[in-house]
């Protein structure tokens, strides 16, 4: 393994090993909580621009494989970890995390205290970083973050959406004809906006009974109302994704002219953000976001759901003005999810799809898919 260098905004230097991709990458820091599923964390389009630290201390152990992609390839600008695997133990396994991180350029980190920069994120904040594989003078690099552009300030769904449309056929655990054959016979097709969508949230609509279409983060509104109208399509969703919201000006427009509509929307992460800037309250960012697959929710019906989350930023409580909150999240009680007075409109902040995570939201996409047209 190589040395790699790492420097924090709040003037931290430190010294590690490193796997995966060489060279040098910035971005900012976030934890994650999770205990499996690594490999989808890594390839979630929503991590673009950041990097990773496991508060798992135990990564790389069982490999990596096609199936458990959550996208093309992965976005993240690196991972951190304490203990990295090279040798995994897993049927299912056909490569290692190294391999993979070296394929997409993506920078590993190890042999590090993960339990120290969880504590300085909790406390501090996520914050933006350096690491290198090249440049061990601390100066230098605190020079190159300073000189790089924040992660606030860079449209990351430009990188991560798709560049043309297609059909989406696949279900869960891939039962790809019986589950097109279901959404065929339903007669309900409903549109994606890919502001970087996993494939786990396009698996659950599919297996929900909805044909879905996949279009680019550049769409236009006025398109979609036609197809409405002329019934081609009885429903939009919008996607999650990476980055501050706020910086999404013209995607943000485009979802104004949906919502004055009665297109059915559902919307997860960062598609619940938007929709909540498009109605005229804006998102505000978290201290350290909540990004991990253990954290309870309360809804609406007085029971709580154990859900998966990876977000940075939040909708404010005063959107009670315009929708009814549906769920709330049992450690900080932050806003999860919403539904916009008078209209067929909802979204969540957490991932019903949860992958990696616990399954007791999945009804979610059910109640999408009974109230599209």
């Amino acid at each position: 393994m190589q040395k790699v260098w790492i420097y924090l905004e709040n003037g931290t230097f430190l010294e590690a090993n490193s796997f995966g991709a060489q060279g040098t990458s910035v971005g900012e820091i976030v934890f994650n909580t999770s205990l499996t599923g690594y490999q989808e964390i890594i390839t979630d389009p929503s991590y673009a621009g950041q990097f990773i630290t496991f508060t798992m201390p135990e990564i790389g152990n069982v490999g990596v494989n096609e199936d458990d992609m959550e996208s093309s390839k992965a976005h993240c600008k690196g991972v951190l970890v304490r203990n990295y695997h090279h040798e995994h133990s897993n049927f299912r396994a056909t490569s290692d995390l190294d391999a993979l991180l070296k394929k997409h350029n993506v920078l590993g980190i190890c042999d590090i205290d993960t339990r120290y920069l969880t504590k300085t994120i909790r406390n501090e904040g996520a914050m933006m970083m350096i690491a290198s594989t090249e440049i061990d003078n601390v100066d230098e690099l605190k020079l190159l973050l300073t000189a790089t552009p924040r992660i606030e300030d860079i449209n990351y769904i430009k990188e991560v959406s798709t560049k043309t449309a297609y059909v989406h056929k696949l279900g869960a655990w891939d039962h790809e004809k019986l589950a097109y054959n279901k959404a065929m016979m339903s007669d309900k097709k409903i549109v994606v906006i890919d502001f970087g969508v996993k494939r786990n949230i396009l698996n659950e609509l599919v297996e929900s009974g909805l044909e879905v279409e996949v279009i680019p983060s550049d769409f236009k509104a006025s398109d979609l109302i036609k197809r409405f109208e002329a019934k081609e399509i009885g429903g939009v969703f919008l996607s999650n994704g990476p980055g501050d919201p706020l910086t999404l000006v013209d995607e943000v427009g485009e979802v104004k002219k949906l919502i004055a509509t009665n297109i059915p929307i559902f919307a997860i992460c960062l598609g619940h953000q938007m929709l909540s800037i498009a109605h005229g309250y804006d998102t505000y960012k978290l201290k350290f976001g909540q990004h991990g697959g253990n954290h309870p929710v309360g809804n609406k019906k007085g029971t709580v759901e154990i859900t998966a989350q990876n977000h940075n930023y939040n909708v404010p409580d005063n959107i009670i003005e315009i929708a009814e909150i549906t769920h709330k999240n049992l450690f900080d009680n932050t806003i999860e999810g919403v539904s916009y007075n008078d209209k067929e409109i909802f979204s969540v902040q957490h991932h019903p799809e949860a992958s990696p995570g616990p399954h007791e939201s999945k009804y979610i996409f059910q109640e999408f898919a009974d109230i599209v047209k």
